[in-house]
């Protein structure tokens, strides 16, 4: 292909050079910042030749050329626009630059709950899991090991305000710390639980109040089990008190005052002020959302099912967390909410499914299936950005799909013991509600397909001279391509990244490694290998392209902890040493070492598919393409 050409393409259709806030790349995608949106024509951006998806994310215009591609067509595009590269920390800061005060907003609510997703899934597993024994087996509630599991099953989220206290705190530049002990204020033992007050009033029994700021008001001397919004604000304030101290306090003093006035000024005007008054706004969220859920005729399932997707488009959903956070933190965790969003999810998964089955695209089709999957899985940006978007009528036919099953799942009250999961996986969390769940999903599956089946139609496109891969491909015959690393297959639609999990990238198999060593799956050439150090294209004498990346992201290392044993250009047999990798300093810094093993031409094969699962040696067959 040409490069130039390409770049000269994307430029034209984002409204020049004068349009480009920042740009950058990453092994497989160019990442633009743009300064007006309405310029950009995205259609016209997936004609371009080489271009293999185009979607925005968290500000960033993002257009998939895919390994080996993309580095050649960004050096054409930055000579082409007459501007310097950025980083791609650069660009995502000018993305959240770019963004309005609300929706930053919306994604700090995001980066605060998405870490402790993993410890409040563990308790709403274990919830379910024992309302499902107990249901099942009675006597069993009554046994040791049952109460000692429920002990479990209950700590994240009686613990929750410290959880998020601590996520705040990183998110804010506070001291994690610090913020862990405000976190503890808030449900200290000398406050009356939360979840005890609805009892006392009933029984009649007195609240006692705290008389605070000299007598000129009391609060009710009650914890914050369970609440989110007054805990973020504490340590939002925490960590601009905090900052300012050290800045201004000597700084032979600093260790002694500026810890203590952090928690000094914070607890007191949490226990006083933001708590009385944040928990007042966090019901206001609570109830309007339950509210809403619960109008008559099942109403209020049709509008957040129906509009869940365009809610994505927009970066709103990260606000959601906080909703599913204080349902489920309730005495009795019920959240009402997560199965809506299911609904949603499938029916952008089936509509993208419809358009895969209906499209005689080859390049569609192979987009379109695996990004559906991904969707019943709860990760829907690849159907929606990938597919349904771009062709508008199967994203409508989500929607519709998506406020039918939302219908379902209102109406019956199906509801969730935790957050963080959605689709398929939903089961484990939905015990008391199986039945109902599958219900909610079937409805909207077969909804949204039926209507984007009928909806969509194939884009017209100009004739184009067959090119010789297929007879190539025929020529050289069924491939095996061994592992480069060694460790633990993982399905390629489990990688926790939308792009490489939906496939759009190339076909093939992740493998989690077990040692930092990369060889090479064949014989061939390498044809890229990135300065970073962290991705390697190699096509095999047989005609397969490949891409081995090494971890997610981690091309924000900056070849830090990786060393290269070949150079661009090399020719390379089975077995030969690529380069190396320090495990325990990248875990360190933060990133996955999760490691895609691609087919980047897929269309000169019939199938690719993992050769088997489990642990596997280097040099063990990894992937098989079948022509």
């Amino acid at each position: 292909m040409d490069y130039r050409k390409s770049a000269q393409g994307v430029l034209d259709h984002i409204g020049g050079s004068g349009n480009i806030v920042s740009a950058a790349h990453c092994a497989t995608r160019l990442r633009l910042v743009i300064a007006d949106n309405s310029k950009v024509d995205k259609e016209a951006i997936e004609s371009v030749d080489g271009v293999k998806g185009c979607f925005e994310a968290s500000g960033q215009l993002q257009v998939i050329f895919g390994t080996g591609i993309v580095n050649h067509v960004y050096d054409e595009f930055i000579d082409l626009a007459h501007i310097e590269g950025s980083t791609k920390e650069d660009v995502k800061a000018a993305a959240a630059e770019k963004q309005n005060w609300f929706l930053r907003a919306i994604k700090t609510l995001g980066d605060i709950f998405v870490p402790i997703i993993p410890a409040i899934v563990a308790s709403g597993l274990l919830n379910g899991l024992l309302g499902g024994l107990s249901s099942a087996f009675p006597a069993i509630a009554k046994s040791d090991t049952y109460n000692i599991i429920n002990l479990f099953a209950g700590a994240a989220l009686s613990m929750l305000p410290i959880l998020i206290a601590i996520s705040a705190a990183k998110k804010f530049g506070g001291n994690q710390f610090l913020a862990a002990v405000i976190g503890f204020i808030m449900i200290h033992p000398s406050l009356i639980n939360a979840w005890s007050v609805a009892g006392l009033e009933e029984a009649g029994k007195h609240i006692p109040t705290l008389s605070v700021w000299f007598g000129a008001w009391h609060v009710d001397q009650v914890g914050y089990q369970g609440h989110v919004i007054p805990v973020i604000i504490a340590i939002f304030l925490m960590s601009k008190l905090e900052k300012w101290l050290h800045k201004h306090v000597p700084a032979m003093f600093d260790l002694f005052v500026t810890p203590l006035v952090s928690v000094l000024v914070t607890g007191y005007l949490t226990l006083t002020i933001i708590g009385p008054v944040f928990s007042m706004v966090e019901s206001w969220v609570l109830h309007g959302a339950q509210a809403l859920i619960g109008l008559p005729f099942g109403i209020g399932g049709i509008l957040i099912g129906g509009l869940y997707a365009i809610t994505v488009v927009a970066g709103l959903h990260h606000m959601y967390n906080m909703i599913e956070a204080e349902m489920c933190s309730l005495a009795v965790p019920k959240n009402t909410w997560m199965p809506i969003a299911t609904a949603a999810n499938v029916g952008q998964g089936a509509a993208a499914l419809a358009v895969a089955v209906k499209t005689k695209d080859k390049k569609i089709k192979s987009m379109a299936a695996p990004s559906s999957l991904s969707a019943f899985l709860g990760i829907t940006e690849p159907a929606i950005f990938g597919v349904n978007i771009r062709f508008m009528k199967p994203f409508i036919a989500g929607c519709i799909g998506g406020a039918a099953g939302g219908f379902v799942a209102a109406i019956s009250g199906v509801y969730a013991t935790a957050y963080g999961i959605t689709g398929l996986f939903g089961f484990l969390i939905t015990t008391q509600s199986v039945v109902m769940y599958a219900v909610t999903m079937a409805v909207a599956f077969i909804v949204a397909f039926i209507c984007s089946y009928v909806m969509y139609k194939d884009p017209v496109k100009e004739e184009k001279a067959e090119d010789k891969k297929d007879e190539a491909a025929e020529q050289a015959g069924d491939q095996e391509i061994a592992s480069p690393v060694a460790g633990e297959i993982i399905p390629l639609n489990q990688v926790p990244d939308e792009t490489f999990a939906s496939g759009v990238l190339g076909q093939g198999a992740a493998v989690e490694p077990s040692e930092g060593k990369v060889y090479a799956p064949a014989d061939g050439t390498v044809t890229t290998f990135f300065p970073t150090k962290h991705a390697i294209g190699i096509t095999t004498d047989a005609g397969a392209e490949l891409l081995i990346h090494v971890g997610l992201n981690t091309v924000e290392l900056n070849g830090q902890f990786f060393e290269g044993k070949v150079n661009e250009g090399d020719r390379v047999k089975k077995g030969d040493l690529l380069l190396t990798f320090d495990m325990a300093s990248i875990r360190k810094a933060g990133y996955k070492l999760v490691t895609p093993v691609l087919v980047t031409n897929p269309d000169m094969y019939k199938e690719i598919s993992p050769a088997r699962e489990g642990l596997i040696k280097q040099g063990e067959p990894l992937i098989t393409a079948r022509v």
